[in-house]
């Protein structure tokens, strides 16, 4: 018998996203679909793509939510706290896409968000939703906290260099590329068509809020602290995040140490590859891939790690339904697509 799921925010991209995985699942089927701004509403309404558009859209109200066997929080920052705790009161295990349950301690958080934790408590006992490091804690745990869509682009690559003593952790450069969907679907003035067609720009230099969960998700990969510097850029597509890291290797690493390094981790994993060149989006839009290339400077020392994931999809909504399939004992890849959509 299927597994009932509800998915609060399912008016948003990801939201869209996780219902049409949902709906495509073996082993899932939706039993409440949640909403803010579009309550009462069709499906068909705000995602006309998806099939059966009749359904109805209830309220982002962890107290009408049905007896379901797991939720999915789509939520924005900070939204994700009191229906999340609500949920798991009930015994509903939750796997939140939001930030608020990413780090692991209230002055981390503060520091990134400027704000106090409503449940500080909870900091560090939400399992952090990367399958392919953290595969055996999400399968025994009622809550993961979902990473986010550049973190992803960034652990994966960098999580088994560190892990191996490969590439210094300090000193660490990210520079990511992503499409406009990732700021999700709400109305902004940079956003819209005429401000990012035929344009590229940085954003949040030196303070977007993905760095310290980037540094936190590291530190345990790494036998000291890691810093690096992250910058993100907006490009003039719909999805797809591409992130080129610059690490500095320690000495004596050679290419074939890196590469090594990251075969014996990814080798068996179903949604990360190794690729020669550099990956592109369009070679995963739709699908719960990673794809990496490396590269080694021989005479800087520096390792050129690229990633591409899509977005939405190993960025939201595609690992969230990963990490559900493992809480919920169902085979990891289940409902997910293995390839991208190009052309």
């Amino acid at each position: 018998m299927a597994t009932s799921i509800a998915i609060l925010g399912s008016s948003g991209y990801a939201g869209g996203e996780l219902i049409r995985l949902v709906d495509g699942h073996p082993d899932l089927n939706v039993g409440y679909l949640g909403a803010f701004s579009t309550a009462g509403k069709t499906l068909g309404s705000v995602h006309p793509h998806l099939r059966d558009g009749h359904r109805i859209l209830g309220a982002n109200d962890p107290e009408v939510v049905p007896d379901v066997g797991l939720a999915f929080l789509a939520l924005p920052h900070g939204a994700s706290s009191v229906p999340a705790m609500a949920l798991l009161d009930r015994g509903i295990p939750v796997v939140d896409l939001g930030s608020d349950f990413r780090l692991d301690t209230p002055q981390r958080y503060l520091n990134a968000y400027g704000d106090d934790h409503p449940y500080p408590d909870q900091l560090g006992h939400w399992v952090y939703g990367l399958p392919e490091r953290h595969r055996s804690e999400i399968s025994g745990t009622d809550r993961v906290a979902s990473p986010g869509c550049y973190p992803t682009s960034t652990i994966l690559p960098l999580a088994p260099l560190l892990a191996a003593g490969l590439v210094e952790p300090t000193r660490i450069i990210v520079d990511s590329m992503s499409g406009v969907s990732g700021a999700g679907r709400g109305v902004q003035a940079g956003l819209q068509f005429g401000a990012v067609d035929e344009s590229a720009k940085a954003y949040k230099i030196l303070e977007h809020r993905h760095q310290p969960e980037m540094e936190r998700a590291l530190d345990l990969e790494s036998a000291s602290p890691v810093e690096l510097i992250f910058t993100p850029h907006l490009v003039p597509m719909q999805r797809g995040i591409l992130t080129t890291i610059y690490a500095q290797t320690v000495t004596g690493t050679t290419l074939d140490d890196v590469v090594a390094a990251l075969e014996h981790v990814y080798q068996d994993e179903p949604f990360v590859s190794l690729v020669a060149g550099s990956p592109e989006t369009r070679w995963v839009t739709g699908s719960n891939r990673a794809l990496i290339s490396v590269n080694l400077d021989e005479r800087t020392g520096t390792a050129v790690i690229i990633c591409a994931i899509d977005n939405l999809v190993k960025g939201a909504a595609g690992q969230a339904v990963q990490a559900a399939n493992l809480m919920l004992g169902l085979d990891e890849t289940s409902g997910l697509p293995m390839e991208g959509w190009m052309p």
